[in-house]
């Protein structure tokens, strides 16, 4: 390995890095997918407990500091993944796959904490991804998401189970509110 190579000139001074800060695309990818749904807990009031590992099949966990009627403080652990093909959202739903082992996991019948599903579709350029200009910022990515109870069985010969998300389940502030709110109640999709 060269200078040039970490990023070093022939001078020991330092040339232009690699582009994107060095991340690989489905690294860039994770990292904007859980910045999302950041965002949108926030503005739900809600917070984020993330999670060392994802080896209960959920990356982080959203919880509300709220009293409901059954239940003060509910929370719904979620699977988040991150695509840019296009071509998987249907006229009614985002088509995606799902391993055999998280999707046994994120649909454990004996689950204590709700789980959901979440797609996270953004165009394929990451210049696109957050557009930012004085007027505010309007992000093109939108987010489908389905109760993991909802998503069915797997057979023990699969490797794989391919689900469909909604599309009327847009995860959306508002929408987060009503989750928490089922939750919170006591109610179960």
């Amino acid at each position: 390995m060269t200078d040039r190579d970490i990023g070093g000139g022939p001078d020991g001074g330092s040339v232009a890095g690699p582009p994107n800060g060095g991340l690989v695309r489905v690294a860039q990818q994770e990292q904007f997918s859980l910045g999302v749904m950041r965002m949108i807990a926030a503005a739900a009031g809600c917070s984020i407990k993330t999670h060392e590992t994802d080896y209960d099949g959920v990356d982080l966990t959203i919880a509300a500091s709220a009293e409901y009627e059954t239940f003060y403080g509910p929370q719904v652990e979620v699977q988040v993944k991150c695509t840019t093909q296009q071509d998987l959202l249907k006229d009614d739903h985002l088509v995606w796959c799902l391993a055999r082992k998280p999707f046994r996991k994120l649909t454990h019948p004996k689950r204590y904490i709700p789980a959901l599903l979440a797609v996270v579709l953004i165009p394929k350029e990451p210049t696109e991804w957050l557009p930012l200009s004085e007027e505010g910022l309007v992000s093109p990515c939108r987010v489908y998401w389905e109760h993991a109870a909802n998503l069915g069985t797997i057979e023990d010969d699969m490797g794989s189970r391919t689900v469909r998300l909604p599309r009327s389940n847009l995860l959306t502030v508002d929408a987060l509110k009503g989750i928490m709110k089922v939750i919170g109640e006591g109610g179960q999709w």
